[in-house]
């Protein structure tokens, strides 16, 4: 059992061959896929390929690339698509400080908005994090501290400053093929000390594909990849890094789970 906890299938990438991506993912034994919000044209899109493969679930947000598209963008806007029994997540959010495609501010007054709905409706809010790492703690700090919410800091390949306190507030951290590359080591070290119960495995897909597929689009199938590396980095099995980090997703992405959708049916 291995699960993708974030991706992006409803991408052009995709467009020609899915069924074989998702032959090719069940195969490998990927048994729950996530497929990540990047804007909210695009949900409806996501939502089609959640009721067509029943295995795939969906979360609703706006990337931080896309917050130029979304200036007004309110918290009641992403609570209501949250109805969908396939929406399990908000976001992915966050902060991107290396592109800067958009305003710094406004890239802020959007994540803070998709945490206001992780607060109201439990469901827990994806983080997209580049080069930001003080702002986003004191984000995350002074929202917590007003009502709690959980996470997890999707992809992660920031410090051990943002680790720490991410894990400190409950979050979770999900590695992708970026601790398969040779230039990693950094983030490997971080991963050999994120308690067991903390993570996520991901591919990020079509992006950031693992070693041996690097340079090549990515797919969900590759998550055994990332899976493989980060049992070598913890020094147990394949097969006790792919039942963890399933575990794992299901404790933190409830609604995914069939208790958690009949607790979530029940509100």
């Amino acid at each position: 059992m291995l699960v993708d906890s974030h991706c992006h299938l409803d991408f052009n990438d995709f467009e020609d061959d899915m069924d074989e991506v998702i032959a090719r993912a069940r195969e490998s034994g990927v048994s729950l896929i996530l497929n990540a919000g990047n804007n909210l044209k695009e949900l409806k899109n996501q939502l089609v390929l959640s009721e067509r493969y029943p295995f795939i679930y969906t979360a609703v947000g706006v990337h931080p690339h896309n917050a130029q598209e979304y200036p007004d963008l309110k918290a009641e806007e992403l609570i209501a698509e949250t109805s969908h029994p396939k929406v399990v997540g908000i976001g992915e959010s966050g902060l991107d400080y290396y592109y800067d495609y958009a305003p710094r501010d406004l890239q802020i007054q959007l994540l803070k908005e998709h945490i206001k709905a992780a607060q109201e409706t439990g469901l827990p809010l994806i983080i997209h994090n580049r080069e930001s790492d003080d702002d986003m703690i004191n984000i995350l700090d002074e929202s917590y501290r007003q009502k709690a919410f959980s996470g997890v800091i999707h992809c992660f390949s920031s410090t051990q400053k943002l680790a720490d306190f991410a894990l400190s507030i409950g979050f979770y951290i999900s590695a992708s093929g970026i601790i398969t590359f040779n230039k990693s080591a950094d983030i490997r070290a971080i991963f050999e000390t994120i308690p067991m119960d903390r993570l996520l495995v991901e591919t990020d897909s079509p992006f950031l594909a693992p070693i041996p597929q690097r340079g090549h689009r990515n797919e969900p199938s590759y998550v055994r990849y990332t899976a493989e590396k980060l049992a070598q980095l913890r020094d147990v099995s394949f097969e006790e890094i792919a039942q963890i980090t399933s575990d794992n997703f299901c404790n933190l992405f409830r609604k995914a789970s069939d208790k958690g959708r009949r607790e979530y049916q029940q509100k």
